[in-house]
Parts: C-alpha cells; sequence; structure tokens
C-alpha cells in the first residue's frame, strides 16, 4: 500500500511512500534526455525529456516507481488491485504495458494539460515485462504546479479524476475516495465547539479534541482522508529546508511501522521509503525505514544530454549524531 501527495510553497513539491513487505531494490535512478525508451508496442523514444525518480532497474531498463521530470511534470504508481483492469491490443491506439506508462507521460509531456491529451489515445494492455515480473496492478496520479489528476484503468475504461485534494493512496476507486471525505466534514484543526448540547458546560479538556474522528488505521481509505486533512491544514515556511521537512511530516503521518501490519508468520508491511521531490529544482530526496537521515539526489547537477542510467542505490544505514563526544 502506498500515499503520494503534492504540496506548494515558494515552490511545487511531490512525493510518496511505497509501504510493502518486501524490495526490488529500488534506487534514484536519473534518467537522461538520451537513453533509449523502446516500448513493446508503441515504437520508441530516442530522445525525450530527463527524468529522476526511484526505479527497479531490470535489464538496464528503469521500472519506475514514480518520477518527476525537467519540466515539472510528476507521476506515480500505486497498487489498485482488484480493480485495476488492463484491456487487449487495440489498433490504432497507443498500445503500453503499465511499466512503461510513467516513462512514456515524463517522456513526452510537459504538463498535465499535455498529458490529458496523450491519456486520449492510449490503451493499456496487460503485458508483463518478463516471466518473473507480473503485471502490476495499478492507478496512477499526475501533476504539475497547477493541477493534478488521478488514472485509473478499470473493466469500462480508462478513467480520469481531477484530483483537487492532491493526494492517492489505493483502494477503493478514486471517486469513492472522494465521495467518503464528505463524512469527515466537522473535523477541524481549531477547538470545537460544544454542539451537543447548549445546557451542559462541555469543554475541550485537551488540545487537538477538534480532529477527533480522523481516522487513525493503516488501510487506505483512513490513510487518504489521514494524508488529505494533514496536507490541507499544514503550514510551513518557504525555505527549502522549511518545505521539506513539511513535505515528510505530511507523509509521516501516513507511515506504517513494522509489526503493525502483519501479512503473515514473519511478513509486515512497512514504509520501504519515502520520497519529497522539489519539482522546480529537480532534486529527489528521500528516506528509507532504516535510515531517517534525509539523503538527495539533484538531477541537473548530472550529465542530462548522456545515453546511461544515472543509478544511486538507496543509503539504508542509519547515523546518529552524538553531540557530548
Amino acid at each position: 500500500m502506498c500515499t503520494a501527495a503534492t504540496y506548494k510553497t515558494k515552490d511545487f513539491y511531490f512525493g510518496r511512500t511505497l509501504d510493502n513487505d518486501f524490495s526490488y531494490a529500488e534506487e534514484v535512478t536519473v534518467i537522461p534526455r538520451n537513453y533509449p525508451f523502446v516500448f513493446r508496442k508503441a515504437g520508441a523514444l530516442s530522445r525525450h525529456y530527463a527524468i529522476v525518480g526511484t526505479a527497479f532497474v531490470q535489464d538496464n531498463y528503469p521500472l519506475l516507481y514514480d518520477g518527476i521530470n525537467e519540466k515539472g511534470l510528476c507521476m506515480a504508481g500505486l497498487n489498485f488491485v482488484g480493480n485495476a483492469f488492463y484491456h487487449p491490443y487495440a489498433e490504432g491506439k497507443t498500445n503500453l504495458a503499465q511499466f512503461e506508462f510513467i516513462a512514456y507521460i515524463l517522456g513526452g509531456c510537459e504538463s498535465v494539460r499535455q498529458a490529458r491529451k496523450q491519456l486520449e489515445n492510449i490503451n493499456l494492455i496487460p503485458e508483463t515485462f518478463n516471466a518473473q515480473l507480473p503485471v502490476a496492478e495499478l492507478h496512477w496520479i499526475i501533476a504539475d504546479k497547477d493541477e493534478a489528476i488521478t488514472v485509473e484503468c478499470v473493466k469500462e475504461g480508462m478513467r480520469i479524476y481531477e484530483n483537487e485534494v492532491g493526494v492517492l493512496t489505493n483502494n477503493p476507486p478514486f471517486d469513492e475516495q472522494m465521495c467518503n471525505l464528505n463524512n469527515y466534514m466537522m473535523v477541524s484543526p481549531r477547538e470545537p465547539q460544544n454542539n451537543f448540547c447548549a445546557k451542559l458546560p462541555l469543554k475541550p479538556y485537551s488540545r487537538g479534541m477538534g480532529a477527533i474522528g480522523l481516522p487513525g488505521d493503516l488501510s487506505s481509505q483512513s490513510r487518504f482522508v489521514r494524508a488529505a486533512f494533514v496536507r490541507e491544514n499544514s503550514v510551513s515556511g518557504e525555505s527549502e529546508s522549511e518545505s521539506v521537512n513539511q513535505f515528510f511530516q505530511i507523509l509521516g503521518s501516513v507511515g506504517q511501522q513494522r509489526g503493525c501490519c502483519v501479512l503473515g508468520e514473519n511478513q509486515y508491511e512497512t514504509t520501504i521509503y519515502t520520497s519529497c521531490c522539489n519539482v522546480d529544482k529537480g532534486i529527489y530526496y528521500y528516506t528509507t525505514y532504516e535510515n531517517r537521515n534525509i539523503t538527495a539526489v539533484d538531477m541537473f547537477a548530472e550529465d542530462l544530454d548522456g545515453q546511461l542510467l544515472i543509478r544511486y542505490p538507496f543509503d539504508r544505514e542509519q547515523t546518529v549524531k552524538f553531540v557530548n563526544r
């Protein structure tokens, strides 16, 4: 399970958590403009916009989980198991496997508006990368500094939703997630008022009581509500340090700790990594479950006109700063 979010201060930020019980040895990967993307059914992109994101690199191909491009467009794929449905090859369409989708959009589009135009002709097909990697059941958030959309491929076809909350988790489908927010209209960051009974001298006995009713469990629907509430009410200064810190705090509100979600004998879902991208500056920040220190990769510090992938394995070793020795 996962959570993705957008955030704006002076700059625009985008990121996600990846929650799972195992890792594919993901890496932060910079994909330069001349790395050749060869698609199974849709030709090739020999030159494209540069991208930085997290990917599982297999046979020198970056299977992107999320990313941003040099023009300020962002995209992430999140689990949508049981609802995702990919359709057979269709003549006259741009037929893409789900593992090619992020690369195709970020490689060729500058904005959500352009991506939306491309989506009109895209057909996602149930193609596997190889025999060891089954087709992932996903849905996606695509965002820039002006807007965000959710893309879901279901049996009825491709559904595109305006994403006004700037958040995506997993099931149920996005329109149901948005409808569910109506159940939390009374939740507030402010002190509650006594609407229960005017005759009773009821008053808050603790700070934060306006948020009573905000769900605290780890289900995807509850994480959607909590992330939307925290993001909407977050206050941050505009410096890079304040903004990045606040973004990690937003996604920290939906983190999963080992032992709280049991999947089987010695199997637990955890937040494997959390990312935060300064989309304007092209910086990919991340933390891992093992290492809470923030690590960063600056896309624009690389040679973006190259042809080879630039790969940075996750730094998973926690360091501690002693102040008295």
